[in-house]
């Protein structure tokens, strides 16, 4: 595991909070210099803990729906299963393709416009691999919040940790081509200069700057933010699946849990779990004590939790490719 202090810490977090501030603005926020910022970011680049900066992007607001496809294999071969993972990892309307060690082999999320353009896929991704399917569930992504990296910094107390948070059926936006360019390039690399976008977008960086603030403002642009190898980091992501006895029960639950350092994610889905949480943790023991916790809290309201952890992250990408 890389050493990593403190003032690295401080500068992960800022990093997540918004990663196209310039060094000198993280480095006031730190108490760091902006050449002493910009050695320990390159040199946290090298070390692989950072590993890319990627644009939370709300696609609904762009008018299209989240389909999540749960997969289980059968009769694969390693090169089988490499296929099939290309062949959704090819598919440029995929938003997340993961292997995962639980209950479930595969999951695969996906943006679509509509339920026929979805069943089309599925269509034809059966035709194609469905012998090697021994079971599939799909769901529909509905919401998610999205927290701050309070697990950086655990002594900080935040009143209010949510990020910003996304939903199906939110008024769709009009942007024109070259927002959509520029949502394609912000997706793969958030930290991209002004001067650089406005060379492939063939504009100004005047013109770039303007189109950002105005698809923050429109909130198709979320936040910039950066992603992390939290092995490195001596920690561990598991995400939860509750199953409540009474739906009513989400939101004390929500409530208790948005308030808890260890939470990134709260994701909402029709067709799977209740709750849908996603904990940053040191070790496995760690993740068990939070399970008691809930359910020492909530006693008697929770039928059933499982949990499940990324075995591999093929693909994450907040915007569908536009090639």
């Amino acid at each position: 595991m890389t050493k990593v202090d403190l003032k690295d810490r401080k500068i992960l977090y800022e990093l997540d909070l918004d990663c196209r501030q310039s060094n000198s603005q993280i480095g006031k926020k730190v108490g760091l210099g902006r050449d002493v910022v910009a050695y320990r970011i390159n040199k946290l680049e090298e070390e692989g803990i950072i590993k890319n900066y990627y644009t939370e992007i709300d696609t609904f607001r762009l008018g299209y729906n989240v389909f999540r496809i749960y997969i289980n294999f059968q009769y694969v071969t390693s090169d089988i299963k490499k296929k099939i993972i290309k062949y959704f990892v090819d598919y440029k309307y995929s938003w997340v393709v993961a292997t995962i060690k639980s209950e479930i082999d595969l999951d695969v999320v996906i943006w679509v416009k509509d339920i026929f353009e979805f069943y089309r896929f599925l269509d034809a991704t059966l035709d194609k691999y469905e012998d090697y399917f021994e079971k599939y569930s799909i769901s529909i992504y509905t919401r998610a919040s999205v927290y701050k990296k309070s697990y950086l910094l655990p002594d900080l107390k935040e009143k209010d940790r949510e990020i910003f948070n996304i939903k199906c059926g939110s008024e769709s936006v009009e942007i024109d081509e070259t927002d959509y360019n520029l949502l394609n390039e912000l997706a793969v690399n958030a930290r991209v200069p002004l001067v650089d976008l406005a060379d492939k977008l063939g504009c100004s960086s005047q013109n770039v700057n303007y189109r950002i603030k105005n698809l923050l403002k429109l909130g198709v642009i979320k936040a910039f933010r950066v992603n992390l190898d939290l092995l490195q980091l001596d920690l561990h992501s598991y995400k939860v699946d509750i199953y409540l006895k009474d739906h009513k029960l989400k939101k004390p639950i929500c409530e208790y849990l948005n308030k808890k350092p260890y939470l990134e994610f709260m994701n909402f889905a029709l067709g799977w779990a209740d709750l849908e949480p996603e904990f940053v943790v040191k070790n496995f023991d760690e993740l068990l004590k939070i399970l008691d916790e809930i359910n020492s809290n909530f006693s008697g309201t929770i039928k059933k939790q499982s949990f499940f952890i990324t075995e591999e992250l093929h693909k994450l990408r907040c915007m569908p490719e536009l090639f």
